[in-house]
């Protein structure tokens, strides 16, 4: 694989996420590693808006988001206009994040899932590709700026 994954975390997220980077590794993913880097207390938007700012500068094309339930890092990265994360918590979530809303990023609750679940969310995440068709004109919508469109991508 030559596509690098970005990652981020907070506290409650951080042992979760290192567990990933290690499948990713064995997987042949490279990954940038935005933080945190530790279970000491600290804020998820410290984390989430580096992933976020890379993938709106197109230095990286997915991420995957760590923190207790998923939400305040999901709500902070999507606050990102090319950022398309996704809370996910099954495989048939997983999957249609990917097939019909091209999510970039996979957001998981660490608090609230085993580590076999969280990497089978990866996998499907890695492996399952955008449908467009009719999903691409709605995914052209999510923006409230236009982006331009790139190659292989909704936008």
């Amino acid at each position: 694989m030559s596509e690098k994954i970005g990652l981020c975390c907070d506290h409650a997220g951080f042992n979760l996420k290192e567990r990933l980077k290690r499948m990713l590794e064995v997987e042949g993913y490279e990954y940038v590693d935005y933080g945190t880097n530790s279970t000491d207390s600290c804020d998820y938007p410290d984390f989430a808006h580096p992933l976020g700012q890379a993938i709106d500068r197109g230095e990286l094309a997915r991420g995957i988001a760590v923190c207790g339930t998923g939400n305040g890092i999901g709500m902070t990265l999507n606050k990102h206009q090319r950022v398309r994360a996704a809370l996910c918590w099954n495989d048939e979530i997983a999957t249609l994040a990917r097939e019909h809303n091209d999510a970039n990023i996979l957001v998981l609750p660490g608090r609230f899932m085993s580590e076999e679940t969280a990497a089978r969310l990866v996998n499907i995440f890695l492996h399952t590709a955008f449908e467009g068709g009719r999903h691409e004109r709605r995914v052209r919508k999510i923006p409230l700026q236009a982006a331009p469109a790139e190659e292989g991508s909704a936008r």
